[in-house]
């Protein structure tokens, strides 16, 4: 009898380890270690189950062997600074202009995107370092991406490498003699919807042109856009990607600066039933209702803001409410609209 027990003790101590070792995480520290990138994979190995990495979403910059064997062994805190807490693919950190910041493990310290003419001919960079756009390892919710060295949390950005801005879509009119633009016009609200769509905000997009074509003048918005596979991931009919935009759109133009300027737990009110936008601060990345600012200023013009998001603004945990579709988290049907979408946008019938 205490053979049998024994054997299937050692059956199941094997399984167990079988199925370990072909965790997704696992594959990814096996692809790592056969590519050059070993004592990336080992330092991962060690640190994975203190920073909870196989079980949430992550995006892994790996530095060669080559680099661990010039510097030495990463640091604990040097480590947080490599992983950021977000999914982001080669597609999407390519599409990041100049001096976005990116969110890492490492309270208060954030990632820089240096891609640029300045640093290695346009190619993805992150921290002056150039980074490889194909992605050694994408399982899901965990990317790991290649490099040649170690991330700098000291560096500084200089400023004479950073791009100069293209003009904006009403200095390149020519008659701006009455220093006040008269509203959004098909041709602005296309460019804006085109940029959407080749960045991975296509729903966002179509709805621009659906929900603003024909707005009054004098019109000023805010749009927080989130990509495409969150919006598909919460809708469940079509009537709830126009309770999404809603939810994502906020009355006065606010380029990131000045959200920069505003104190932490600012509220911003949108056009949606009770739903309101809370700014705060993690190091200096910009959170809302605790997702983070990923992609600023992706368009600006004199009447018209769009920031990136890489997921959907919920309400606050204290004000978060259930529903059978997003376009049931409206508060109740007794709370009032804080703004009304057709008036401001289109003016009183």
């Amino acid at each position: 009898m205490a053979t049998v027990l024994l054997f299937f003790l050692i059956l199941l101590l094997i399984s167990s380890s079988v199925l370990a070792a072909s965790s997704p995480f696992s594959n990814a520290l096996e692809i790592l270690s056969a590519s050059g990138y070993l004592s990336m994979a080992l330092t991962l190995e060690i640190t994975s189950k203190r920073l909870n990495l196989e079980s949430s979403a992550a995006t892994i910059f790996a530095p060669l062997d080559i680099a661990f064997a010039r510097v030495g062994q990463l640091s604990a805190l040097d480590l947080q600074y490599h992983i950021s807490p977000l999914r982001l693919s080669g597609d999407y950190l390519s599409s990041l202009p100049f001096g976005t910041k990116i969110p890492t493990l490492l309270p208060n310290h954030s990632l820089t995107v240096t891609t640029s003419l300045g640093y290695f001919d346009g190619k993805l960079s992150i921290n002056g370092i150039s980074i490889e756009e194909s992605a050694l390892v994408d399982f899901g919710s965990l990317i790991i991406f290649g490099m040649g060295e170690f991330f700098s949390s000291s560096l500084e950005i200089s400023p004479n490498l950073t791009p100069a801005p293209s003009p904006s879509p009403v200095t390149s009119l020519g008659d701006t003699s009455q220093n006040e633009p008269s509203g959004m016009d098909a041709d602005y609200l296309g460019q804006a919807s085109h940029l959407l769509m080749s960045r991975g905000y296509s729903i966002m997009g179509t709805f621009l042109d659906v929900q603003l074509f024909g707005i009054k003048n004098k019109t000023r918005l805010t749009i927080f856009a989130p990509v495409d596979q969150a919006m598909e991931e919460y809708a469940k009919n079509a009537s709830d990607y126009s309770s999404i935009f809603r939810h994502h759109v906020v009355p006065g133009l606010f380029p990131r600066q000045d959200l920069e300027g505003f104190n932490d737990g600012t509220s911003l009110p949108t056009f949606f039933r009770g739903f309101m936008i809370n700014l705060t601060r993690s190091g200096d990345v910009l959170v809302l209702n605790g997702v983070p600012l990923i992609f600023p200023d992706m368009y600006q013009s004199d009447w018209l803001v769009i920031h990136g998001l890489n997921q959907l603004l919920m309400p606050p945990i204290k004000e978060e409410l259930v529903g059978e579709s997003f376009s049931e988290l409206d508060g109740g049907e007794d709370k009032p609209d804080v703004l009304d979408f057709d008036e401001y946008v289109y003016g009183s019938p």
